[in-house]
Order: structure tokens, then sequence, then C-alpha cells
């Protein structure tokens, strides 16, 4: 199969045939939001420039600021902590589960104070983390949810799909993501309100704009005396082009997320019975989308096991993966962070999160955007041959 099809090429080119006149009102923009809609039948979606200030919208749109503590895994891509910094809001990190290696419900509760607010989960590698365990936390402490299931489209929990636990939920187009624009974000959520916030939010504080988008005339927006911005906002807009791209993906969304589980079912095949990696937990009810196929490195030497795993891997022929990221509170940008602002520094110790320090260095994340299957069955041979020989 193709990753882009004519349809995306189709799309494209009627977006350019429109030359972004304002009459057109974002058309595209406007189909890929109803798309969302439809395909998680949630009621609003508001479409972003990326998977980053989705995020930003979606806790400003809760109201939350200056102090408001945020609960994050601590192992995951660092976009959530820059959302929660970018709101100048304070992130607190909890663990993993050494298993799942999504967030622990236990730690969770750990990190809650009186200034906590919102827990905002992340669907890690395509895994949903456990939404029961979180949701009773957040009914316990009156928490907002947000989820960020970047890596997660189309994942299930107990048969919904995520994306129907939080008040908002946050989605990705960059480009290694199942479904790709090359870049671009989707918000969505079940409350008009909240809808409306947001796409104020992102839209630079427009007058007009409501949950479900403009309703302005061009008559009114063209008088002397029209104010245009009643909140603040940012531009965080979608662009024509990439919505057009969007919506092709996500009308071939069942597809493109079927190659990679097929994908990773490759993988699967081949790693189940070794003794020396073992692949990310599915708990019953649980339902990947595996936007990469991750195992664990049993080992006590990661430091060398991992580095002599991979270069045996790429001798075999195959493709370079990836390790995890380092834990976001161990990253250069984060050290500066703890060390300027005491909000910060308060909830900051080595060692804070003792589960997610030890499955990081020993993660492996194996491709599954394999779009031409043989390559990817040649990629399973190669697998079998390195842990044969390892």
């Amino acid at each position: 199969m193709n990753r882009i099809t004519l349809l995306e090429r189709q799309y494209v080119m009627e977006a350019l045939n429109n030359e972004f006149r304002a009459s057109k009102k974002s058309q595209f923009n406007q189909r890929l939001e109803q798309a969302c809609v439809a395909k998680f039948q949630v009621g609003y979606a508001i479409s972003h420039a990326n998977g980053t200030c989705t995020m930003h919208t979606a806790l400003a749109a809760l109201g939350l600021g200056a102090s408001d503590e945020v609960i994050v895994p601590a192992l995951t891509m660092s976009s959530p902590t820059f959302a929660i910094l970018h709101n100048n809001s304070v992130p607190v990190f909890a663990d993993i589960s050494p298993d799942t290696f999504t967030l622990d419900a236990a730690s969770v509760r750990r990190c809650i104070t009186s200034r906590t607010k919102a827990i905002l989960s992340v669907s890690l590698y395509g895994l949903p983390p456990d939404y029961d365990a979180l949701l009773d936390v957040c009914r316990e402490h009156n928490l907002f949810l947000i989820e960020d299931n970047a890596q997660c489209f189309s994942g299930k929990y107990n048969g919904k799909f995520v994306g129907s636990f939080g008040q908002f939920a946050s989605y990705s187009f960059q480009g290694s993501k199942h479904l790709s624009a090359g870049e671009g974000g989707i918000l969505i959520t079940p409350d008009a309100m909240l809808a409306q916030k947001a796409r104020q939010f992102c839209g630079l504080g427009f007058n007009g704009l409501t949950a479900t988008g403009s309703t302005l005339q061009r008559e009114t927006l063209q008088q002397p005396d029209f104010d245009r911005h009643i909140n603040i906002g940012y531009n965080f807009k979608m662009s024509e082009l990439c919505a057009a791209v969007a919506l092709a993906q996500v009308e071939r969304s069942d597809e493109l997320v079927e190659q990679k589980k097929t994908v990773a079912k490759l993988f699967h095949e081949v790693v189940k019975d070794c003794d020396f990696l073992v692949p990310q937990a599915q708990p019953e009810g649980y339902e990947n989308a595996y936007w990469t196929y991750a195992m664990l490195l049993k080992t006590e030497h990661p430091e060398t096991d991992w580095q002599r795993f991979r270069a045996l891997f790429l001798k075999n022929g195959g493709d370079s993966f990836y390790a995890a990221w380092k834990l976001t509170y161990n990253e250069p940008f984060f050290q500066q962070v703890i060390q300027k602002d005491p909000r910060v520094w308060q909830h900051y110790q080595k060692k804070l999160c003792p589960n997610a320090e030890y499955v990081q260095p020993r993660l492996i994340q194996l491709k599954t955007n394999y779009w031409d299957l043989a390559e990817a069955e040649h990629q399973a041979e190669i697998l079998h041959k390195t842990l044969l020989m390892y």
C-alpha cells in the first residue's frame, strides 16, 4: 500500500485551486474537523498547527494558569511538559507501570497536592493507560483529564476509542504518526463551552468563533467599529494544505492503522518467547495501535548491552531503531527550568520515578511504518536472526 495516494493529491489540488480565498472559509479544516467528530463519535474537533499546541490550548481552555500543577508521565516525548510550561503551569512527574510503560495511577496519587488541577496522560507507543484508575483519581480529587493520544490513533480501552475519557484529547499528524499531513494536530472534546474556548484560544481570541467554527459575516467583519479580539489567544490554526492531506488520511485511517498493527504482529511472533526481550504488555481490554513496537531488553548492563544488540541488528541488515527519550526531567532544558523556577524545583529529586528510570535505558522501539509488507517481513526475519546470534 501507499502512504500517500491520489486522494491526498486530489484534496491538495482542490485546496490550491481555492487559492486560499477567505470566501472559502477554511473549507478543508472544516471538513477535517467534521471527519474527526464522526470518527471518534465526539461532539467537537478543533484543528491545530501541531500536536503540542493542542495540549497548550486544552490547558488554557480549562482555565489553568500560573502555579497550577499538572501531573504528567516522566517517560514520554517532552511535548506535554513543554505545553504545561508554555501555559505557565507546573509539570509534576509521575512514574509508569514497569510492564505497560504508561502512567501509573498509584504514583499519580502520591503526586497530588492542593495545587493539582489536571492529569495529562499519554497513550505511549500506541497503548492506552489505565483510564479507569486515572478517572477514579480525577473524581476523588476533582481533576481534569487531558489525553495525549499522538501515538494512539484508533486505539481502544474496554471497547471505547481513546479520546472518549478526558475533557480533551489531543492527536498529531506529524510525519511519524499513524496519519500524517507532514505536521498538524486535532483537539477533540465532548463539551461545547470548552470547544468554544479552545477555538478562540487557538484563533487569536477572535470574536465570532464558536464551538463549531466562525459565525462571522463578511459585512460585520468589514465594519470600522468591529471588536475583533475578545480574548487573548495564539495563532495555532492549521493550514489548508495540511488539512487537505489530513482529511484524506482520516478517511483512510482504518487501512493505515491496520497496516501498523499487522507489522507489529510480525515482530511479536518473533519475540513472544524470547527470554531477554519483553514486549510492552497489553492487558485485557486494551487495544494497542502500535505507533512503534516497544520491547524491554532484560539486562543489568543497559549501557553496553543495548548498544551491542543494536549493532548486531544493524549488521544483519536491520533498519535503525530508537531508544526511548530521556526522561523529561533529565533533559537539559528541564535541568535549566528547575534551577530557575522554585515552583518546579520543589517537586524535583533524584530517582524521582524509579520504574521509568529502570525502563528508559532498556527500551527498544522497532518501526512499524512499513507500507510494503514484504519489507516488514524481511525486518522480522532479521530480528529472528539477531535473537539467535545475541
